[in-house]
């Protein structure tokens, strides 16, 4: 009982351990410290590297992303550039074309305008020489009614009227030829 009355006369400080409960409280802390640092201080370590890594990398990969973007916008502003200067050559083109094409509408047109001139002289040129046979046949016919009315006798001979008439419009050209020498030499 001494023992158990020694113990209840000395009030214990909690705060303070006992020997064996300090030097069981190290060696549990050192274990656990020992464990937790041999354990799971690495694979902190490592999943924090990984983290970094992933973090890091990730930038890197954003930094290539943006760098990759920037270069597609370079070759897109040329693609554009390349773009205007072809649809720039295209329309001098489409001009340079259109400009020989009037050209050659209106060489076309010139051509096409001899070629009507030429065929309503040549039309002109035909009907005045089927209206110089109609009036010639027509004279003919007047002079030799006219001749035979002067000469009182019938020319209704065919070679007769044939030779009166080249006689009549022979005499014509004559006089008509000697009025004209007779002009350009005053």
């Amino acid at each position: 009982m001494h023992y158990l009355a020694g113990a209840i006369q000395q009030p214990a400080n909690p705060l303070v351990p006992g020997p064996v409960e300090l030097i069981l409280g190290l060696l549990g802390f050192f274990i656990v410290f020992g464990t937790l640092a041999k354990v799971l201080l690495p694979r902190a370590t490592k999943l924090l590297q990984e983290r970094t890594d992933a973090i890091d990398g990730g930038l890197e990969r954003a930094k290539e992303t943006q760098d990759e973007a920037n270069r597609t916008l370079e070759q897109y502003r040329a693609q554009l550039q390349d773009a205007r200067h072809e649809a720039a050559r295209m329309r001098e083109q489409a001009k340079e074309e259109g400009a020989q094409i009037i050209a050659q509408m209106r060489e076309e047109a010139q051509v096409e305008a001899r070629r009507i001139t030429e065929a309503a002289r040549a039309q002109i040129e035909a009907d005045r020489q089927q209206a110089f046979a109609t009036l010639r046949a027509e004279v003919g016919a007047l002079s030799v009614q006219l001749a035979s009315k002067i000469v009182g006798e019938s020319l209704d001979d065919e070679a007769r009227q044939s030779r009166v008439v080249d006689r009549f419009l022979a005499d014509l050209e004559a006089n008509q030829d000697a009025a004209s020498g007779a002009r350009a030499s005053s």
